[in-house]
């Protein structure tokens, strides 16, 4: 028989710290005479981010543990997505908190801004190492007062952020694991020329329903171009030569191999071995959107509180916040991939024997 450990009582405020919590709110303007009352907010606001900040690197570095194996177990993947699934619910948690801050007016923030230099949240170590560890590279990233963004921070902050940098990221570690995929090169069905079959007949029906409905030589020709230059972006992903030149646009990241396994997975995802593999997909857009969401929000936010003015740190406030909106995305290859999705209707039959393994077929 097992036996129930006695473990010692703990209060509410014993097992959290309450008490220690509680008294980590310092406003500075007390030291200086005079307590600016919306000061309280500002610091429980950026607190909390940090605190979740905690938890959603504590779930990435459990996800990165999982993924940095020869093989992914399926019952591991499951995990994988509930965590990302977790990471997803607190980034809209850190997006509404936003709201809160904002029923702070400008003219109450002036009350204590000027106490804060040169303090910024650009020197929040966590969101860096959360930027990092999902995969945003340092060339992607802008110039911080003409300096790189380690450069603000601590000695020892800035080792661990540098050790981050050099560590296999998850955009990494997906982008190996898509490449083991090994259902793109079975003796039965080969997914590339099957799939540049099916493109191919799209767009020939296209072009014969331009060719006919077509008003005028002047509408038929760019019409006709249209369908051209569709056929050449979607030749750019089979030709794994210009898919280089895509990569070295910046368009894409992933290896080609890579690419196709996550087209395929996009194109075949009602196959029941298919469904994690697409909600991890499909949940690593959420991240990069809810980031992007999160910058935005942010940028607004500054330039409704301080106008043009710069940032504390000395930044150019919102226009930064702004520019790094677009710039510091992560998982932009499955967004861009979309491009290249055909309609059910269009798409190449499975074999039985691949169906059978793709849909976990008894023998």
């Amino acid at each position: 028989m097992s036996q129930t450990k006695n473990y010692p009582p703990v209060s509410y405020s014993d097992y959290l710290k309450t008490g220690k919590l509680l008294e980590l709110q310092s406003p500075r303007s007390l030291e200086f005479g005079k307590e600016a009352h919306e000061e309280l907010l500002f610091i429980i606001v950026h607190q909390t981010y940090e605190l979740w900040f905690r938890q959603i690197l504590h779930e990435i570095n459990s996800i990165l543990g999982i993924f940095n194996q020869s093989v992914v177990r399926e019952e591991e993947m499951i995990t994988v997505v509930s965590r990302l699934s977790r990471i997803v619910e607190i980034q809209r948690l850190l997006v509404d908190q936003v709201s809160v801050l904002e029923t702070m007016t400008p003219l109450d923030f002036l009350e204590f801004r000027d106490m804060l230099y040169p303090a910024s949240g650009f020197q929040s170590v966590q969101w860096r190492l959360i930027e990092n560890k999902l995969g945003l590279r340092p060339k992607s990233r802008l110039k911080y007062n003409a300096q790189p963004y380690h450069a603000h921070v601590n000695p020892e902050e800035q080792k661990l952020l540098l050790e981050s940098e050099n560590a296999p990221s998850l955009f990494d570690q997906v982008d190996a694991w898509l490449s083991r995929m090994p259902f793109l090169g079975a003796k039965d069905f080969n997914f590339a020329s099957e799939y540049a079959t099916a493109v191919k007949d799209m767009l020939d029906a296209d072009e014969a329903n331009v060719r006919r409905f077509a008003k005028g030589d002047e509408d038929l020709q760019r019409n006709l171009k249209s369908i051209e230059d569709t056929r050449a972006v979607f030749s750019s992903l089979l030709s794994e030569e210009k898919y280089k030149t895509l990569v070295e646009a910046g368009t894409f990241r992933l290896q080609h191999r890579s690419i196709q396994a996550a087209l395929f997975i996009l194109l075949y995802r009602d196959q029941p071995i298919f469904g994690l593999p697409f909600q991890l997909l499909t949940r690593l857009q959420d991240v990069d959107e809810l980031m992007t969401t999160w910058r935005y929000r942010h940028a607004l936010m500054v330039h409704r509180m301080l106008g043009t003015k710069i940032g504390t740190g000395g930044s150019s406030g919102h226009q930064y916040l702004k520019a790094a909106t677009d710039q510091h995305r992560v998982f932009g290859d499955f967004f861009n991939l979309t491009t290249f999705l055909i309609p059910r209707s269009r798409l190449p039959k499975l074999p039985d024997s691949v169906s059978k393994r793709l849909g976990f077929h008894s023998p």
